[in-house]
């Protein structure tokens, strides 16, 4: 459809904590906006607030303050490193469901007057497999499942494929391995995974790629920084590069999936839908 600006929705999940996604969330943002995007990153965990200690942000208003009608979209978000927008996260309100139709229809409304000025929309969504979780991998059109090599990181990872499969219908989600000691290891844990998947679901599985283990990233992480601001030639940041560049080459949603605010609409539809 001509003149719809489409945007690509992806959601970076993991099925349990530990497993660095919130830092895959935050660097993959900068190397998509580094490849001319304009992205914004949502920080999707309604407990924590991640994004904001990772980067040393102090936020004035958060997703909260938007729902409670209290200010608009735009004095939420923040300038991240990079160009990044960033919407810090509405810690104390535990679950999108929670909202009234009015609040739902001014958060749609909130992200459609902003749609036409992003190009790429980064969920950095909580640990586990929550409804909020849930909610924000369903109204997204690309799944990031992040692994990493930790006994429970791969049953945890299958449990949520096998949730968003079975209740969802859910059938397409892309592997990225994080903190992997050589790219074997990374080839290994997609293994693995897909050997349990192609065993008990009908699902399709695509390797992006992985991010090494890197003392750049920790020491990124000390400082509040970015560790593809603050490290722009280390391995990781290279990684994070690569990664970008195959996500950017996947094929935009067509309306009206495209649109910023179905993206919106979807999430308060799913979330509801999880109380009945």
């Amino acid at each position: 459809m001509e003149g719809v600006h489409s945007v690509q929705v992806i959601a970076v999940t993991g099925g349990k904590g530990g497993v660095g996604k919130t830092t895959v969330a935050v660097n993959l943002s900068l190397a998509l906006a580094e490849l001319g995007r304009r992205v914004v990153l949502l920080d999707g965990d309604l407990g924590l607030a991640n994004i904001d200690a990772l980067l040393g942000l102090s936020p004035q208003y958060t997703l909260a303050d938007l729902i409670e009608g209290h200010c608009e979209l735009s004095d939420v978000l923040v300038r991240g490193p990079g160009g990044v927008r960033i919407v810090p996260a509405a810690s104390g309100i535990q679950n999108m469901v929670r909202l009234s139709p009015a609040q739902y229809a001014g958060l749609i409304q909130a992200f459609s007057e902003i749609g036409d000025s992003i190009d790429v929309l980064v969920i950095d969504t909580a640990a586990g497999i929550g409804d909020s979780v849930v909610s924000f991998v369903r109204a997204a059109q690309e799944v990031l499942l992040v692994v990493s090599d930790e006994p429970t990181s791969i049953t945890d990872a299958y449990a949520l494929i096998k949730l968003l499969s079975r209740d969802c219908g859910m059938n397409r989600f892309r592997v990225l391995a994080n903190m992997t000691q050589s790219p074997l290891e990374g080839r290994a844990l997609f293994a693995k995974l897909t050997k349990l998947t192609d065993n008990f679901l009908d699902v399709a599985l695509c390797y992006v790629g992985a991010v090494p283990y890197d003392e750049c990233m920790r020491k990124a992480v000390q400082k509040q920084r970015a560790v593809y601001e603050a490290f722009p030639r280390s391995k990781c940041t290279q990684a994070f590069q690569s990664i970008a560049r195959k996500i950017d080459a996947l094929p935009l949603p067509t309306s009206p999936r495209g649109h910023v605010e179905f993206f919106v609409d979807q999430l308060v539809l799913k979330s509801s839908r999880l109380l009945q």
